[in-house]
């Protein structure tokens, strides 16, 4: 990693998005942060980042769109002058529903955002990074999964089958786009409240865990980096989830506290 170095975070203005874009700028690199509609997080994500002396572009797109991964690429080269070294592909729709409740504009709608978007960003990285322009430039993508690929249970059921589909896709997509592409899995457990949660099930339920204490998202963002500087990962996925993925659970962990909640 170079200062001229840029990374882009999708889904980066808020929540974990927004840690991913702190611990970059954190370790020197200058960042990328794509939102769609949260106008107001992103602003406040790039003053934090120019509080660190980093360099922030917001671009905001519709992930939904159709070849939204060009565009968005296209926008990141023209407003920096280069490709990105690393993209962190974070963003993601998660709405509820099971096996028996799903439908086709469900799924579709998960697998737009949380499998297509990164796998063509991805590819796309590859193709232009073969142009003159970026001769002995390496890159990394990192997606980011959930610990729920690696632990199942129904719940969720559209959002948990695009993330499975993105985890396996991993060392496919590793053996596909070396050597200029590093490709790697990121895994991370319960790190924030999420649909009608409320603040004591998230305060029980964070802590089902091997370490029984809630997941730092500073250490989740710091692993991301971690990802993208060692050249020696591709083709893998590491939990940062203090352990959760080894803890099965008949029912998401949220479920498993108050059965009522999401019923």
């Amino acid at each position: 990693m170079n200062q001229s170095d840029w990374v882009l975070v999708t889904g980066g203005a808020k929540r974990l998005g927004r840690e991913f874009c702190l611990a970059f700028a954190r370790a020197g690199w200058n960042v990328v942060c794509h939102f769609n509609t949260s106008d107001t997080e992103a602003l406040e994500t790039q003053d934090m980042l120019h509080d660190l002396g980093k360099n922030c572009i917001l671009i905001k797109q519709d992930l939904s769109t159709p070849d939204a991964h060009t565009h968005l690429l296209d926008k990141c080269a023209s407003q920096t002058g280069q490709l990105p070294q690393c993209i962190v592909n974070n963003a993601s729709v998660f709405s509820i529903d099971d096996a028996t409740s799903s439908s086709a504009a469900v799924l579709q709608m998960h697998f737009q955002t949380n499998t297509v978007v990164p796998l063509l960003l991805a590819n796309s990285l590859a193709l232009r990074a073969k142009t003159a322009e970026h001769p002995a430039k390496h890159f990394c993508v990192i997606h980011v999964l959930d610990q729920k690929v690696h632990n199942l249970n129904p719940d969720y059921f559209s959002y948990t089958v695009s993330k499975l589909a993105l985890e396996r896709s991993v060392a496919l997509q590793a053996q596909a786009l070396a050597p200029s592409v590093r490709v790697c899995g990121l895994s991370p457990g319960l790190s924030y409240l999420s649909g009608d949660q409320t603040q004591d099930n998230f305060d029980q339920a964070c802590k089902i865990n091997l370490l029984q204490r809630q997941i730092q998202t500073v250490d989740i963002a710091r692993t991301a980096v971690f990802m993208a500087e060692n050249q020696a990962l591709t083709g893998c996925t590491l939990q940062a989830d203090n352990g959760q993925h080894l803890v099965p659970l008949a029912r998401d962990v949220m479920f498993g506290i108050n059965p009522q909640v999401g019923a």
